[in-house]
């Protein structure tokens, strides 16, 4: 088992491709957690990523490489990576028609549902010959990479490919599969808003592993409840197994940690110092901070509305305090969040007119990617905003806290995976609640130093007491007890 090579499959892989000034073909590390948490994993072990070709560059690399795998150095780890083409049409709808927005949607509970989804003919093609195609290429790419391999350990992510371990299973019964879901598993009547096929291929194609993973134990009861209810399956609690078709599937908590020791490195950085002097020397007497995607789920309105109130009803803050919003921007070839990004700046603009002077403007917003300037403003917040709707984990609320030098204090939602671990050192909040946001924005920014330093302290024990090795060795060890069991 410690020799074998892992398979590890996703729809983004851990490199991205550009072309350069002149023509060249660049590559650069992936972005999104998924990366972070699994290159360390590949750098202790022999590991191939499977991952989809997404991009026009990682076509070029792609049928380069012949459908074999390319040897790619990042960061000083050696990735070994084969991309899989699908016909771009069948990408489009499984993209941009299902993954994103409707599972997506479905998983952060973000329809309005009188009036949206509507399940039509595109949808239904979208799914018959985009999801569904997509899923079948990876998994064919899959299987003939373990085609000479007895028990291929298989590990899956995320929602693109929920019924990819389906395929694999029905040709390879002896290979051992799991699947890490990095995003919140909703209640059984979010998942009737599927048409009952559709419904019906997810939890069969889940449930064909032998291991599910997520990150709380809530989206793990969830997931239990949801095979009990819409499946009318033999669900064990206490378990935490599934019963079907003379197996058993596990389902699992394993929180995501962060690599605290990289982020160190960064912050101490001489490309970080340069952001923070620019940031010091501009700074008030308080920095409000929120580092996210613009994302619907992250709930950037209601705390944009929260701020607001809040400058109105203690204004002897005006003047002393900035709300830096750092935004990366997110699937603005999805309508929803472009309208949604409009929105963003709308408001700012309104808030910033209200409450603004000549020389203070209380929201600076901020819409790029630039992962030295964010490291920079972790190290100088005194109050760090996330107020997601819904989120699997929330990695902004460990890496912050972790670098901070100003015992800040993090406003944390209930909603967001990262809660079960840190809401006994964070000042929870309800997402939806804007007038206890307001609240809590105020009772950050007055409280005392010795109540900030306990729970600045706590956070960084808790934060820094597990990384993504760990994340890793747990999954590696139930694995390891799968197999035993199964031998037996």
């Amino acid at each position: 088992m410690t020799d074998q090579r892992l398979v590890i499959v996703s729809n983004r892989g851990p490199a991205q491709f550009e072309r350069g000034p002149d023509g060249e073909l660049l590559v650069q590390r992936g972005g999104g957690g998924l990366v972070t948490a699994l290159s360390g994993l590949v750098a202790n072990r022999g590991a191939l990523w499977i991952a989809s070709a997404m991009t026009d560059e990682d076509l070029v690399v792609a049928r380069e490489a012949e459908a074999g795998p390319v040897a790619i150095e990042l960061d000083g780890v050696s990735y070994e990576v084969l991309l899989v083409e699908s016909d771009a049409v069948a990408y489009e709808g499984f993209y941009n028609v299902i993954a994103n927005p409707i599972l997506w949607f479905i998983q952060h509970y973000l329809w309005d549902l009188s009036n949206a989804p509507d399940i039509r003919q595109e949808e239904a093609d979208a799914w018959v010959y985009g999801y569904r195609v997509v899923n079948a290429d990876v998994a064919d790419a899959v299987l003939k990479t373990i085609e000479r391999e007895a028990e291929p350990l298989v590990m899956f992510h995320d929602y693109h490919l929920y019924t990819a371990p389906a395929i694999v299973r029905e040709a390879r019964p002896d290979a051992v599969l799991q699947h890490f879901v990095h995003i919140p598993w909703s209640q059984p009547d979010s998942w009737r808003i599927l048409p009952a096929r559709w419904r019906e291929e997810i939890y069969r194609g889940l449930l064909a592993n032998d291991i599910i993973g997520f990150h709380t134990t809530a989206y793990c009861r969830n997931f239990l409840h949801c095979c009990r209810e819409l499946m009318e399956l033999e669900v064990d609690h206490e378990r935490g197994a599934v019963l079907h078709d003379g197996r058993e599937t596990w389902v699992r908590a394993y929180p995501l940690g962060i690599d605290a020791k990289r982020l160190e490195r960064a912050a101490a950085s001489e490309e970080v110092a340069s952001y923070e002097e620019e940031l010091l020397r501009r700074r008030r007497d308080h920095l409000i901070l929120r580092v996210d995607r613009a994302d619907l789920s992250k709930n950037v309105l209601r705390g944009f509305t929260a701020f607001d109130t809040f400058l109105q009803q203690h204004p002897e803050f005006r003047e002393r305090v900035t709300f830096i919003a750092h935004l990366q921007p997110s699937r603005q070839d999805v309508p929803e969040y472009a309208e949604y990004l409009e929105r963003i700046e709308a408001l700012v603009a309104v808030v910033n007119h209200r409450h603004g002077t000549t020389d203070w403007m209380p929201i600076d917003l901020r819409i790029y990617e630039n992962f030295p300037e964010a490291v920079a403003r972790y190290k100088h917040f005194d109050l760090l905003m996330v107020n997601s709707l819904f989120d699997g984990m929330n990695l902004v609320a460990k890496e912050a806290p972790a670098v901070n030098t100003r015992d800040g204090v993090v406003l944390l939602s209930e909603n967001t995976g990262a809660h079960e671990e840190l809401g006994d050192c964070t000042l929870s909040v309800n997402p939806f609640d804007i007038q206890e946001q307001a609240d809590t924005i105020h009772r950050a920014l007055t409280m005392d130093a010795e109540e900030r330093r306990m729970r600045a302290d706590r956070l960084r024990e808790i934060v820094r007491g597990r990384d993504p090795g760990v994340w890793i060795s747990e999954q590696l060890a139930d694995v390891a007890a799968k197999r035993e069991l199964a031998a037996r």
